[in-house]
């Protein structure tokens, strides 16, 4: 198969899909790879690189119309999808729940188009999600202390405090990867944290990991209020496979804050659970509603794309190398765990959450494929 990995264009976007050590597996393996020139600047590999490990260089348009599968790191921009032809495969991020723009564009494609989040593994898990989760996870608490800084709006905090000086206080909703690396790193600046989830099996295994240094919560409207008036930094983790995340915080829960306190939206891509999100880049990564800093950049492991970008290719390559080695759609019958991940595939939409989501027309997979 010929895959490609274009050069990502999204703003302040610098991971890319494929790494010189990927290449060079699926070249072993008798693919072919083509990748956009520049596209590992990022992550320190230079074009010279991916020559050495058996890739063409090429430009994004050759790129898009050469290969039979395309892998790349964030959904395809609007440009992007208008280069997609119905005998191609995507397997990238897509998070198309809250996005009818991208969702009309792939099925219009005709493309075979797998998302990342919706991969399954044989405990329930979303194995090619949980990297970026961890990262996410543990950036949010770095965003969420540099917001609370003076200077960035903030109630000029320091989060973990100092000697005579209480620290600041951490909420964290949802207890999933991305809340417990979360509580890890606020934990260890020395926060006050506590955690909120629905989950008694979650807040067991978070109490018994971080024992009285954490304060474990039963999820309620109720509690959610009474932490989220009480914190310095709130960090939203919540996930609902393939769909919007629950708007958990209103508007008017925000509107009572303390002023300077801080919002850190992990779940913005997938919409956001704050009542009062929207997304946001990194060169513009916060705004203020009702005196309280919002931080929801959309891409936020987008900022550390080395250790991103190895991280992701880690949980991928194997399912690379499955699409590229039997064909995507005997793939996906061999493997339901990788049919979870496909979206849309002849014009038809195959993840139920997004068809509820849209009002779309919902093709079982297994049908979608004959």
């Amino acid at each position: 198969m010929l895959i490609g990995a274009p050069k990502e264009v999204k703003v302040a976007e610098q991971r890319v899909g494929l790494t010189p050590t990927a290449v060079h597996e699926l070249v072993a393996h008798g693919h072919q790879v083509v990748v956009g020139h520049d596209a590992g600047i990022g992550i320190g590999a230079d074009d010279a690189a991916y020559e050495a490990a058996g890739a063409r260089m090429a430009t994004a348009e050759e790129v898009w119309d050469q290969a039979e599968m395309i892998v790349k790191v964030k959904e395809p921009q609007a440009h992007e999808r208008a280069m997609l032809s119905p005998d191609q495969v995507l397997f990238t991020y897509l998070h198309l729940a809250p996005d009818v723009a991208q969702t009309t564009d792939l099925i219009n494609s005709g493309a075979t188009c797998i998302a990342y989040e919706t991969v399954t593994d044989a405990n329930g898990g979303l194995p090619l999600l949980a990297p970026m989760s961890r990262v996410a996870g543990r950036m949010s608490v770095q965003a969420g202390a540099h917001a609370l800084e003076a200077p960035q709006g903030g109630a000029g905090l320091l989060l973990g405090g100092v000697p005579g000086v209480p620290p600041a206080s951490t909420v964290v909703i949802g207890g999933g990867v991305v809340g417990e690396n979360a509580i890890e790193m606020a934990v260890g600046l020395g926060s006050r944290v506590t955690v909120i989830d629905r989950s008694i099996d979650a807040l067991d295994r978070l109490d018994r990991r971080f024992g009285p240094a954490l304060q474990t919560v039963y999820s309620t409207r109720r509690a959610i209020e009474d932490a989220v008036l009480g914190a310095d930094l709130v960090i939203g983790a919540v996930l609902v496979k393939g769909d919007k995340a629950p708007k958990l915080v209103t508007a008017e829960m925000v509107s009572r804050m303390r002023p300077g306190s801080v919002l850190v939206d992990v779940a913005i891509d997938q919409g956001g659970c704050f009542e009062t999100s929207h997304a946001t880049t990194h060169s513009d990564p916060t705004f203020v509603v009702d005196g309280v800093v919002h931080y929801c950049v959309a891409n936020m492991p987008g900022a550390v794309p080395r250790t991103s970008t190895y991280a992701l290719n880690n949980v991928t390559l194997p399912f690379v190398l499955e699409l590229a080695d039997k064909g995507a759609r005997q793939a996906m019958l061999d493997d339901p765990h990788l049919l979870g991940g496909l979206n849309v595939i002849d014009g038809k939409v195959t993840e139920a959450h997004v068809a509820a989501s849209q009002s779309l027309p919902y093709v079982d997979p297994l049908d979608a494929l004959g």
